[in-house]
């Protein structure tokens, strides 16, 4: 499976990594695994830094209308974005653009220790 994550309900955080060519249907199984066991609201570390996405504009429509309804009935947690590649950064750009509306905190690095160290942050700012 081209995206694999690890929910932990007792930390409130999910950590994503993706290898390969990723499509929207690996994305659509990702996000309602986090609908349907009520993580969506946690502390995600995505790290895409080995993606290779395969999107058509259709795909990107898909996606951000499911956005769109998910910003408008759940709240989502700070999301920290590991990227590698300028294709991986325009992707995740994409991706950020998408949720536009969402009242969370979202930033991309280049590390995956830099991600985490920046949710762990906010987790001590109380900010999770």
């Amino acid at each position: 499976m081209p995206i694999k994550w690890t929910i932990s309900h007792a930390e409130k955080r999910v950590l994503i990594k993706t290898e390969g060519a990723v499509g929207l249907p690996d994305v659509e199984a990702y996000l309602d695994d986090l609908v349907t066991k009520g993580a969506m609201g946690y502390a995600k570390l995505f790290d895409a830094s080995e993606i290779s996405p395969v999107a058509s504009d259709h795909d990107v429509m898909m996606l951000g209308a499911r956005m769109q309804a998910y910003i408008s009935t759940l709240k989502g947690g700070p999301l920290a974005f590991v990227v590698a590649t300028p294709e991986a950064r325009l992707i995740v750009e994409r991706y950020i653009n998408l949720a536009a509306g969402a009242e969370r905190p979202v930033r991309v690095f280049k590390t995956a220790a830099e991600a985490a160290a920046w949710l762990d942050s906010l987790n001590e700012e109380g900010g999770l």
